[in-house]
């Protein structure tokens, strides 16, 4: 197995998250925008506990699931990190990434990301990077599906079809890893969860009125499940096994297999 150096981080156009710094009149809803796509690996940092160890984890992950001759797809791949940890620790034959994502701003930045990252390592996989609507895609015999805070922001409905589609394109042996923020039946399990992350952002330098108003631009656009709620609706997708591996305050990840 190839022994790679510890990941760098491409230094591509990289800002500081300051996008609700100052008092807005009225809050947009939430959109992955060239503003947003700006700042996002410092807002991303700064907003999701246990980022950094989900994404280089999914790589992990992905070297015993991935399999020769097959598609891995990061499904919403906004700038490409999934994309990164897949190159790093799959080597497979004739195995390649497509990476996907419906904002035109995160697709031509994650192809500069992704361009740098050639220049740092050899031997990478193969990668193609696409702006659609997951939701239209015809997926090809794949081995490894990356959901990863996607699903949160597709329509309800939406999201049961879409997980039925990418099992009937799973091959046996592989997997859907499904990253979520995650809320709680329990409402004081809820609220003690939520209060711990607005404390983590708080940690992170944001402000109240930076915390409240990206709350406000994102709480109609992101519509969060629980746990049950994805193991329910990965069951009725025809998942036979549903695995949480890693659970930070109220953001968790999975492992569906076929």
């Amino acid at each position: 197995m190839r022994a790679f150096p510890a990941p760098r981080r491409p230094t591509v156009n990289r800002q500081p998250d300051q996008l609700f710094a100052q008092p807005l009149d009225q809050v947009p809803d939430f959109v992955f925008n060239e503003d947003v796509a700006r700042v996002f690996p410092d807002m991303i940092k700064r907003s999701v506990p246990g980022y950094p160890t989900i994404v280089e984890n999914i790589g992990m992950l992905a070297g015993q699931f991935a399999q020769p001759h097959s598609v891995l797809y990061d499904l919403g791949s906004s700038l490409g990190a999934v994309t990164q940890a897949l190159r790093r620790h799959v080597q497979l034959e004739d195995c390649r990434v497509v990476a996907v994502d419906n904002s035109s701003a995160m697709v031509e930045r994650c192809r500069e990301y992704l361009h740098a990252q050639n220049s740092m390592f050899q031997e990478l996989l193969p990668v193609e990077v696409i702006e659609a609507d997951i939701l239209a895609m015809q997926f090809q015999p794949t081995s490894l599906v990356a959901l990863n805070f996607t699903l949160q922001f597709i329509e309800p409905a939406q999201r049961q079809p879409l997980l039925a589609r990418i099992r009937q394109a799973l091959l046996p042996g592989g997997a859907l890893i499904l990253s979520e923020k995650l809320r709680f039946e329990d409402d004081g399990q809820h609220a003690l969860l939520t209060n711990l992350h607005v404390a983590f952002k708080r940690a992170n330098g944001y402000s109240e009125l930076e915390i409240a108003q990206k709350r406000s631009a994102i709480e109609n656009v992101m519509l969060p499940d629980s746990l049950e709620q994805h193991r329910e609706r990965l069951h009725a997708a025809g998942f036979s096994k549903v695995v949480p591996w890693f659970q930070c305050l109220n953001f968790a990840s999975l492992v569906a297999l076929p």
